[in-house]
């Protein structure tokens, strides 16, 4: 039974990403990748597609465009008949009857475990908390006379390792969306000055065609003044039929 919940290591997605190009190179499917990976990490293959789908395959978009044209071409030179099917590399192990028990055993482990009763619970969190703090004593009947036994000592003990390690898996998801948050934060200044900067710029531009607007009008109106106060031109005609400039 695969019971890992720990976070994922550089060295556990290389393994994902070089298993899975290697299957989509050679003609297998992500999901047998998937298998494969699952089985030398002790994951599902379901938590490997997912760390597959949502992390790791954007780093490796031009590897897996690369692995499809190999595919491609290994199956051009195959044939038709053989490029039609999808050839596994990897088959599971068969489950054996030790594999289909445990899960019922420890089930059945569980159960018991939550039977036990809650003020159970308190006195071997108390026994464990006043033997870590009293002194080394011939005490060795304590946990007899408060109605204590060793397996629930060990149930409790267990239980808090759970809890531990749950703790430690919500830490370090904590600490990974902490640096996303920050890295979107910083992102988002980084784009909020591009926009007060492209503003400044947008004013600055609107002034100039304001002002070069105005320099124009002037001046249409200056050509126009000069226009109306030159003197019109004036002609006579000659004996011949011809005309000529009158002097001024």
């Amino acid at each position: 039974m695969k019971v890992r919940q720990d976070a994922w290591t550089e060295e556990d997605d290389l393994l994902l990403a070089e298993t899975v190009l290697r299957h989509v190179r050679e003609g297998s499917t992500q999901l047998n990748a998937f298998e494969e990976v699952g089985d030398k990490l002790n994951r599902t293959s379901a938590a490997c597609g997912f760390r597959w789908n949502a992390v790791v395959r954007h780093n490796y978009d031009k590897a897996l465009s690369l692995a499809k044209k190999q595919r491609k071409q290994r199956q051009r030179i195959l044939g038709k008949d053989q490029a039609a099917k999808k050839r596994l590399l990897y088959t599971p192990p068969s489950p054996t009857i030790s594999d289909i028990m445990v899960p019922h055993v420890q089930e059945e482990e569980r159960a018991l475990e939550a039977e036990v009763d809650a003020t159970s619970y308190e006195a071997a969190e108390e026994f464990v908390v006043a033997e870590a703090l009293a002194p080394k004593v011939n005490n060795t009947t304590a946990p007899t006379e408060r109605g204590l036994n060793l397996d629930t000592v060990i149930a409790y003990l267990e239980s808090m390792n759970g809890r531990t390690l749950q703790a430690e898996v919500l830490k370090t998801e904590n600490e990974r969306l902490k640096l996303e948050i920050k890295g979107l934060k910083k992102r988002n200044e980084d784009l909020e000055h591009k926009i007060s900067h492209l503003e400044q710029n947008s004013g600055l531009m609107q002034e100039d065609y304001e002002t070069l607007m105005n320099i124009m009008n002037r001046a249409r109106k200056l050509v126009l003044l000069e226009e109306e106060e030159r003197p019109a031109t004036k002609f006579k005609m000659d004996r011949n039929g011809n005309l000529e400039k009158m002097a001024e």
